[in-house]
């Protein structure tokens, strides 16, 4: 498998006032480093506010102003600029945001999805993958279900053939079997060669579809392990081992504060499991 992405050393900090004569400096993202090969899906799992949605806006390059990023990014092997990763945005590297926020309320579906470089047939597949009725092309974003949106979300980064899909949290507010299918599209992609970094907190889902889980926490990956060791019940890192005993169909255990710094404090900062 070839590397599509690396990221080295990647910090996020955040500059905001305290008060109107000093700044202070909020830490979203510490020295994190991860790869994505060709032909994986790369499932970065975690609770909320470990940080992953900010890693999904800063490989895309959609952080706001106020953002401070630090560290490098290649891509195929090459150094990436802010101004090389702004052209392959949309091109070669391709979102699924969280939010159907993203969705301009004032533009119908499909002219959003279709843009100058598509045409409608290539829409009308997509939607029909995606169980989307040819209709919705003409519907406005607030006639549509949550379902509904989340999958013409999905669909704006289908139809752009990038060969790096980052999906924040695709599958939320779909359907089990929806779910699934676009799980399975996902998948499907990344077979023909390209890549997918799935951020999600469905640590089930992402053992399902992934090649590799990278577990987050604090802003920082403290464990990468292929998703067939959740299954065979080799996990290292006593954090990861715990996030997956507190499944339901496992132990359905819940953990203190202080039993997950004494987790982290046993595993280490950052622990790359057998792969």
């Amino acid at each position: 498998m070839g590397e599509l992405l690396r990221i080295e050393h990647l910090s996020v900090t955040f500059s905001m006032y305290r008060d109107i004569f000093s700044r202070v400096e909020s830490k979203g993202i510490e020295d994190l480093s991860i790869s994505l090969y060709s032909g994986e899906i790369l499932a970065i799992v975690g609770a909320s506010g470990s940080g992953k949605s900010l890693l999904a806006h800063a490989i895309m390059d959609l952080l706001p102003y106020n953002a401070i990023v630090r560290g490098d990014f290649y891509y195929q092997g090459e150094y990436v600029d802010g101004k090389r990763l702004e052209r392959l945005r949309g091109t070669e590297l391709s979102l699924i945001p969280q939010s159907i926020t993203y969705l301009d309320p004032t533009m119908k579906v499909g002219k959003q999805v279709i843009q100058e470089q598509f045409e409608m047939d290539q829409c009308k597949s997509i939607f029909a993958k995606l169980d989307l009725a040819e209709h919705v092309i003409s519907l406005y974003p607030f006639q549509l279900s949550g379902g509904m949106a989340r999958r013409v979300l999905v669909s704006t980064a289908l139809i752009s053939n990038a060969s790096v899909i980052v999906a924040d949290e695709p599958t939320p507010g779909m359907s089990v079997t929806d779910a699934v299918e676009t799980l399975q599209m996902l998948r499907q992609i990344a077979n023909e060669g390209k890549g997918c970094i799935l951020i999600t907190h469905d640590l089930d889902l992402a053992i399902e579809v992934a090649d590799r889980v990278a577990v987050m926490y604090d802003g920082r990956i403290i464990d990468i392990v292929p998703a067939s060791n959740f299954k065979r019940g080799v996990l290292t890192h006593p954090y990861t081992n715990a996030l997956y005993r507190a499944l339901p169909q496992n132990d359905f255990k819940s953990y203190t504060a202080d039993e997950v710094e004494s987790f982290l404090r046993k595993g280490g900062n950052q622990h790359v499991g057998s792969e």
